[in-house]
């Protein structure tokens, strides 16, 4: 090679590198002014292509179970999901509605009930006179009612944008990957496909996995507590199943009415029912959990611990949410390119020089060994 050619080779190199740096340097900033500005926007993308993963999920197996294509399987889905809402809106919502509006109308009565309790001893009456009367269950001033009503609007505009980007994400989301992936450098493409990939497959397993344990906890908390005569088991089941969504908090948030509503009819009424909380969550995190992740995502609880306080605490209900999907896929990103590319490369190349200091020329050997580091890395 001539000392021209050379030129032109490192030219190349370092033009693809740029090229690269200056692709992936643009979409992290991009994000990084979107989490900066608009939080809860990027939190909603989010939470959109949660739904559009999980509808595309349901159209790829039913399309291959009735043998047609993912799209005609994400409208059958659709159908089946609009079929069975109907049936249960037609034989279980009015029960289930009347649970919950009973339930409405009880939890402040017991809240009252405690309160009245508590104020019987001096260190009760002490801590009520640090709480001002308007901020428990207080919807009466005009104030209120305003954010009620602005809230219950925000809450149908967002719910209404969640089904829309679900929707077109699900049933065309090869246009918007080739959108995506047009923005890195040509020489990076495979390698970004590559990781996406993986990103919808973990979502996919969480979301999965995250299902039947919903199902499996709201199930049988309804049963427990209509085993041991609690009323309105069924709407506080519902409550159990829907909370499970949001690991090592749901549950707690989950037991908090039951608890309350046991509270008039005694301490064994209230144990009791904390026993079929407990008996639930400990089946569902020793039993559940550990069989399901064996085949689908683990995530260690610490760590999503953090992330469901820092997300909910700076973004509220919805940072909470999509805190452990979110963090599914940090630490897949995390795995992929900086734990296997980074510092597996490195492991690599140190085995490779390493080898070739002791003499032995066996370049071959210590390329294997650096494969089987990487492999073992996480």
């Amino acid at each position: 090679m001539t000392g021209q050619d050379a030129n032109e080779t490192k030219l190349a190199s370092k033009s693809y590198w740029s090229k690269r740096t200056i692709s992936v340097s643009l979409l992290l900033a991009a994000m990084l002014i979107f989490l900066i500005l608009l939080p809860q926007m990027l939190l909603m993308i989010f939470a959109g292509m949660l739904f559009a993963v999980l509808l595309r999920s349901c159209g790829v197996k039913v399309g291959a179970l009735l043998s047609i294509g993912p799209t005609w399987g994400v409208v059958v889905s659709l159908v089946g999901i609009l079929a069975l809402m109907l049936v249960f809106g037609t034989l279980i919502a009015p029960a289930v509605g009347d649970q919950i509006d009973e339930l409405q109308r009880k939890l402040p009565e017991t809240v009252s009930a405690i309160m009245d309790k508590v104020k019987e001893y001096s260190w009760g009456r002490q801590a009520l006179d640090q709480i001002s009367a308007g901020d428990v269950w207080s919807l009466a001033s005009g104030g209120t009612a305003t954010r009620a009503v602005g809230s219950l609007f925000g809450s149908l505009g967002t719910a209404v944008l969640l089904l829309f980007i679900g929707l077109y994400g699900a049933f065309d989301p090869q246009t918007y990957r080739r959108g995506f992936l047009s923005l890195f450098a040509p020489s990076i493409r495979g390698k970004a496909d590559s990781v996406l990939s993986r990103s919808v497959e973990t979502l996919q397993s969480w979301l999965s996995a995250q299902l039947i344990s919903m199902t499996i906890v709201g199930v049988l908390t309804g049963l427990g507590l209509w085993v041991i005569g609690v009323p309105l088991a069924l709407a506080l089941g519902l409550i159990a199943g829907l909370l499970a969504f949001i690991p090592n908090l749901g549950p707690v948030l989950a037991a908090t009415p039951g608890i309350l509503l046991a509270v008039p009819d005694g301490i064994n009424a209230v144990l009791l029912v904390l026993a079929v909380y407990m008996a639930v969550q400990t089946l569902e995190s020793y039993v559940v959990t550990p069989l399901l992740q064996k085949e689908k995502v683990a995530l260690p609880p610490l760590i999503v611990l953090c992330a469901q306080f820092s997300l909910g605490s700076l973004y509220g209900i919805m940072g909470l949410a999509v805190a452990t999907p979110l963090t599914a896929v940090v630490m897949q990103l995390v795995r992929d390119l900086y734990v296997r590319d980074y510092l597996g490369h490195e492991a690599r190349r140190e085995t490779l020089d390493v080898s070739a200091n002791d003499g032995g020329g066996d370049f071959e050997h210590a390329a294997n060994e650096g494969k089987s580091l990487d492999k073992d890395v996480l």
